[in-house]
């Protein structure tokens, strides 16, 4: 296995269970890549935004759970906008099998096994 990477994972609030889920197949399965979980558990203060920054920096690439949700979290496009000026990739997963919100400026790809290995061996 290729040396672990650290993958911060941005999504709306509301989409907390699908990134529960990502993380839990991520550790409970056979599959077929491994990473550091730097998303934010729960809301920060008045310097969250300074303390996502730092996170998205240690990060080796973002990972974007994109749903009908993320069009209206402020947090989750903050988010997404910090990792893009922190020149970080982004890859948004469509995180429901029956939503296929686009966000503008993600390139968002059906959530399979594949696609997040090719991406995180990218980085």
């Amino acid at each position: 296995m290729a040396t672990k990477k650290t993958i911060f994972i941005a999504f709306a609030i509301e989409d907390e269970r699908q990134r529960d889920f990502l993380k839990g197949q991520s550790l409970n399965t056979n599959s077929p890549f491994e990473y550091i979980d730097m998303s934010v558990k729960e809301a920060y203060d008045a310097d969250w935004k300074a303390k996502v920054r730092t996170r998205i920096k240690r990060s080796d690439g973002v990972i974007a759970l994109i749903s009908n949700n993320s069009l209206k979290s402020s947090g989750q496009k903050w988010e997404i906008a910090c990792a893009k000026e922190e020149g970080k990739k982004v890859l948004g997963v469509w995180a429901y099998t029956d939503d296929r919100t686009n966000v503008e400026g993600v390139k968002t790809v059906v959530w399979t096994w594949d696609a997040i290995k090719n991406f995180i061996d990218s980085l």
